[in-house]
């Protein structure tokens, strides 16, 4: 899979049965650019500044999917370039294990990097490649789309071929119930009983009870981790959920998991949404309390620790 000569290469995907399925990819992952090897990534001193603060916003734009139908559950590409731009230099290598509807591969193909999106399923393989092939950009960098379970990503890829993980995973059976638009002040739009979930494959997490889900998510992770490159990071974008009356805290969950697999948790970041949540309804009102998770998201950042992690149980 060498990149074609060229000025831009098309973009490409691997899928089941086809050549190159489940075998080593030949994608770059080293440095283009001229930082000093110290430096953790090619930002300015005031650029970093501005990651410093715990608390990001985004907005969307022209380019990103806002269709539900096309995709349940989508994030501006702002959001994907900041962490791309604040873990990685130009040239190396993202994964993004639950790629979805390919925002991290055009925000890496925004800032030159590499990247490599993995998804069960066939139809957002084929969003990716739209995607990329509709953003007009000039660098030599390569981005896949390969349509897998996330669970044989090893097979494509070396270790310590990785600077960084960055996804936004299925979020347990979250979508996988049908929609009441409590938090919404208007209830009977297109959504209300709608089930969003992104498909019934019994491989897909999106189907999966809490525990069974967090289980697989940390058997995905122990398989990744040798890919990273020692304190390279791996970011997770999480919300919580309520079910029935309980609060379901995936991201403690996950904390606990990954740590168990070996990796080291270094911040918690909180994603800010109130500036793209619209028509929010009066939740719980006047008998319960409860926050309405569709107004922030966690965002769990994770790297391999120098040495060590890999001892851990997997």
């Amino acid at each position: 899979m060498e990149r074609d000569n060229g000025d831009q290469a098309l973009p490409r995907a691997i899928r089941e049965a086809a050549e190159g399925y489940r075998t080593r990819l030949g994608i770059s992952y080293t440095r283009t650019c001229a930082c000093e090897p110290n430096h953790l990534n090619c930002l300015t001193a005031g650029e970093w500044l501005k990651s410093q603060i715990g608390v990001w916003q985004f907005s969307y734009e022209g380019r990103d999917v806002r269709n539900k139908d096309v995709h349940p559950a989508t994030f501006p590409i702002a959001f994907a370039k900041k962490v791309i731009s604040l873990f990685t230099h130009e040239g190396e290598l993202v994964l993004d294990p639950f790629v979805g509807s390919g925002t991290t591969l055009v925000a890496a193909q925004d800032l030159n990097r590499n990247a490599v999106g993995f998804d069960l399923q066939a139809p957002y393989i084929d969003l990716c490649l739209q995607r990329l092939a509709g953003n007009a950009t000039t660098g030599p960098a390569q981005q896949l789309a390969i349509q897998d379970d996330a669970r044989h990503i090893a097979d494509y890829l070396a270790p310590e071929m990785v600077s960084l993980i960055w996804t936004s995973p299925p979020y347990a059976n979250l979508l996988n119930r049908t929609r009441k638009n409590k938090s919404r002040r208007e209830r009977k739009n297109e959504q209300l009983g709608k089930v969003e979930q992104y498909s019934q494959d019994p491989r897909d997490l999106g189907t999966m009870p809490l525990d069974e889900y967090t289980q697989v998510m940390g058997d995905i992770f122990a398989r990744l981790l040798p890919l990273l490159r020692p304190r390279a990071h791996c970011v997770v974008n999480v919300p919580d959920m309520w079910w029935g009356n309980e609060r379901i805290t995936i991201h403690v969950s996950l904390i606990e998991e990954l740590r168990r697999r070996g990796y080291e948790l270094r911040n918690i970041i909180i994603w800010d949404k109130t500036n793209i949540v619209n028509k929010i309804g009066i939740f719980g009102w006047p008998r319960n309390y409860i926050t309405m998770g569709i107004t922030y998201e966690y965002l769990l950042d994770f790297w391999r620790p120098e040495a060590g992690g890999l001892e851990a149980e997997s």
